[in-house]
């Protein structure tokens, strides 16, 4: 069992703590945020993530997990410190500010210490080296401390199982004995490790996030040719990924990508390469590409209703993504706020998030947790956010509560057919090719095999 302080009760710090106490360390858990640990301390989450909060409860109640706003309080001579502070985005590049706080305030308290200090938070290439040496100079010692690189891969929705459950752990040192003891932190995982320096760890974490951008980016401008040459996108995405080189994930045409991580780091990305002397063309270009893909729903909606002025439109799905109540970046408030640009009344709705975002619109948006109630009196109802509750809904009980029963489906999510029969006038996102009746349709099964789905009418 290894004694851990935990810098930061975000997101990441606190499935960071949560789980590492799971494993049987000995965790402690700092925030300055006195009302958030105020929270924590009574067992209660103040962010929505399945399966967080039954384990930050099960895990104090052990007595493995403890929080507290005073980093004196935790053990003075902790085995590791992991660092988990926000690294926002300050006009367009990362911002450190919090990240140099928790160094400034770890300087005297591991005076006399040799924990291993750890960056999970998202950094760019350099700034564990550039940590490492400001530990050493504010704690006056001759030699340089290592910082580990250690950056998190945790799907919001999923963050518990991404944790336990990865598909890598990166360390990143310059030191073997540090990257070593990190290593055996997480030696219950079954996951490849791979080691390697701090700066291609830190890299490694935005070159994803912006590698899958631009694969969302990628299908969403092939969706916009599929609509012109009357192909559907979703039948060229699957037969895209049955090529192992390029796989299923990721290439759902739709709305957009949105949250925390995603716009973030490939900005971050873009900035970097700026930084160095290159020109970042492609990011450029799958930034503008998901910035304009919310306004492409519009432009669709206002077609079909004539015009978008006076009309009443229901936006289902508010979070960036199903299983959060996160809306940063979610491409519903773009909706929202051209939608309203153009002269519409706007209703939000979503399962968990409609009072984040009740709040974030002060008022100025109706926001609700029932698709049916949101609905009502609506000429269009647009999808989104693919939360299972939208997708299992009654789509005739929903035709029946509109105006005038339009549905545009911008996660590709709902069955066209479906809708159709429920009476919905079907807007997908390139689908300008309806599909078949299901007598004699050909469909590809998860095998790979050619078979002929008869009707069941």
């Amino acid at each position: 069992m290894s004694n851990i302080t935990v810098i930061g009760a975000g997101y990441v710090g606190l499935v960071t703590a949560a789980c590492f106490a799971e494993m049987g360390n000995s965790v402690a858990c700092v925030d300055i945020d006195e009302a958030k640990v105020g929270f924590l301390r009574r067992g209660i989450v103040d962010l929505y993530e399945p399966q967080l909060e039954p384990l930050v409860q099960r895990n104090m109640q052990s007595g493995r997990l403890s929080f507290t706003t005073d980093i004196r309080d935790t053990d003075p001579s902790p085995d590791f410190v992991f660092v988990c502070v926000g690294t926002p985005l300050n006009g367009d590049r990362i911002d450190l500010t919090y990240v140099y706080t928790a160094f400034t305030s770890l300087a005297g308290f591991l005076a006399a210490s040799a924990a291993r200090v750890v960056i999970k938070s998202t950094v760019p290439p350099g700034t564990s080296k550039e940590m490492a040496a400001l530990l050493s100079r504010m704690r006056n010692a001759k030699g340089v401390q290592p910082v580990v690189s250690n950056p998190e891969f945790l799907r919001e929705g999923r963050a518990v199982h991404d944790f336990q459950n990865p598909n890598r752990i990166i360390i990143g040192a310059t030191d073997a004995c540090a990257a070593e003891a990190v290593a055996d932190l997480y030696r219950q995982v079954n996951a490849p490790l791979i080691m390697t320096d701090p700066s291609t760890a830190e890299l490694i974490k935005l070159a994803s996030n912006a590698f899958l951008a631009t694969k969302i980016s990628f299908i969403n401008q092939v969706a916009a040719l599929c609509e012109s040459v009357g192909a559907d996108v979703t039948e060229l995405a699957q037969g895209m990924g049955f090529d192992h080189r390029i796989g299923r994930d990721f290439l759902d045409a739709g709305v957009g990508y949105g949250g925390s991580c995603l716009p973030k780091d490939t900005q971050a990305m873009t900035e970097l390469m700026v930084a160095h002397g290159l020109q970042p063309w492609l990011l450029q270009h799958v930034m503008r590409i998901n910035g304009e893909q919310p306004l492409r729903l519009v432009d669709k909606l206002e077609h079909a209703l004539g015009g978008l002025a006076g009309r009443r439109i229901a936006v289902l799905g508010l979070a960036f993504k199903p299983n959060t109540d996160d809306i940063r970046c979610a491409p519903a408030i773009s909706l929202i706020n051209e939608l309203q640009f153009r002269g519409a009344e706007v209703r939000g709705c979503d399962p968990v998030a409609w009072n984040r975002a009740a709040y974030a619109f002060r008022g100025q948006v109706q926001c609700l947790h029932d698709p049916y109630v949101a609905a009502q009196g609506c000429d269009a109802v647009v999808l989104a956010t693919e939360w299972p509750q939208f997708l299992g809904m009654d789509l005739h009980r929903l035709a029946q509560e509109m105006s005038r029963p339009i549905l545009v489906d911008g996660r590709n999510s709902i069955d066209p057919e479906k809708a159709q029969e429920a009476g919905f006038t079907y807007i997908g996102v390139g689908r300008s090719r309806l599909p078949a009746p299901a007598k004699n349709q050909a469909a590809i099964t998860e095998r790979g095999e050619l078979v002929h789905v008869e009707s069941s009418k």
